[in-house]
């Protein structure tokens, strides 16, 4: 049943990158068209989308937190038993885990593009006054 779950987890957790992945691939790829030149911004939007699965899979399926269904909380206390209750939690807990993983990743991302999007703003409006 433990396998089952992980298994399951695992997946939820992909398909949940991947409806994240669809609905910011355009945004992401606009932000680094502006900021990177065109050789390099392809591969730093293939990078973001990795990010986000590794990130997303990782923050969704917590393997730590899934161990008390093997191991004993206590020495010599009983192992949690998965029953439909705990499936619909674990479940709820990989969406809401994957979905504030990701979400920080790209607030942090947003943020550091905003900042490179002021700096490269500031040095086109510094060339054209010197024009």
């Amino acid at each position: 049943m433990f396998i089952t779950l992980l298994i399951v987890n695992f997946f939820l957790a992909f398909l949940v990158c991947f409806i994240i992945v669809i609905i910011f691939k355009n945004p992401i790829q606009r932000i680094l068209q502006r900021l990177i030149s065109e050789e390099i911004n392809v591969a730093w939007s293939k990078y973001m989308t990795f990010a986000i699965y590794v990130v997303g899979i990782s923050g969704g399926v917590r393997i730590w937190d899934l161990e008390k269904y093997i191991t004993p909380i206590k020495e010599g206390g009983t192992i949690l038993t998965l029953n439909q209750d705990r499936w619909i939690l674990e479940l709820y807990r990989t969406v809401i885990g994957t979905l504030q993983s990701v979400a920080w990743m790209l607030l942090l991302f947003f943020i550091f593009a905003l900042i490179a999007y002021v700096i490269v703003k500031g040095m086109e409006m510094r060339k054209h006054d010197k024009v």
